[in-house]
């Protein structure tokens, strides 16, 4: 596995951004992993590495680099009340699906000038807060990602007017939500009236409820952590990546 970490440049700054990717039979396909609140540690980049183990390219940057290079948390961010946390949800705030999608022109850039990585179709997953940022990308830049997975994405539909479901009908790539039965965040309702948008929208998805999940189930250091449902959500990254980016 060859790793590396380096710097990109966007309009904000300099956004420090983990990378890895097969030693042999390259160039591979593309894949951005966008991070969830809790933001870079060592558990993202271990599922970062697995994507790439079967064959991709993968970004992982770091969406909090505004708040100065290698901003990170520490564990105590997942306690409610504690000081980490309300830091962790400052952060967040300042963050926006515009945002991200200028931070993603950049990524698209940098892209574009890695002889390792594959010209072509690229794919993007985002957990939890990034789950509208995939979303957003997709129908941002619909001719650059043909493959989109949200996992337990929080804020997939809102009344504001940059909630993400307002681009589906601009999206040509297939985009999968995976979503916990237990969420506080994506409550079921919701999924449902999303499901009736997308295919309003005529947009190419699948959406499946994970039984007997809390939101952060694919995460192996949280506590609601679901081994059987997490290998799940795996075999069906792999499946989407599989498809539509070889």
């Amino acid at each position: 596995m060859i790793e590396k970490q380096v710097d990109i440049a966007t309009t904000s700054g300099r956004m420090d951004t983990f990378i890895c990717h097969p030693e042999r039979r390259g160039p591979w396909p593309g894949i951005v992993f966008y991070m969830d609140a809790p933001g870079i540690r060592e558990e993202l980049r271990d599922m970062a590495r697995r994507l790439a183990t079967v064959g991709y390219y993968v970004l992982l940057p770091n969406l909090y680099y505004r708040a100065g290079r290698g901003t990170a948390l520490d564990q105590s961010a997942l306690t409610e009340g504690s000081p980490e946390r309300e830091r962790m949800w400052g952060l967040l705030r300042n963050l926006s699906n515009e945002l991200v999608a200028e931070d993603t022109q950049a990524l698209l850039g940098f892209i574009d000038r890695q002889g390792e990585l594959r010209k072509g179709a690229l794919g993007c997953v985002g957990y939890c807060m990034s789950g509208p940022f995939v979303f957003t990308v997709a129908g941002r830049f619909p001719d650059r990602f043909a493959a989109i997975a949200s996992i337990y994405g929080a804020a997939l539909l809102t009344d504001r007017p940059d909630s993400p479901h307002l681009l589906a009908p601009r999206i040509k790539g297939e985009i999968y939500f995976a979503c916990a039965e237990i969420d506080k965040y994506a409550p079921l309702p919701l999924i449902g009236k999303l499901k009736s948008e997308l295919e309003r929208a005529g947009t190419k998805f699948e959406i499946e409820i994970y039984p007997g999940t809390e939101h952060g189930f694919a995460f192996p250091q949280r506590h609601c952590y679901h081994k059987a449902a997490a290998e799940t959500h795996w075999e069906r990254l792999f499946d989407l990546f599989g498809h539509r980016l070889r």
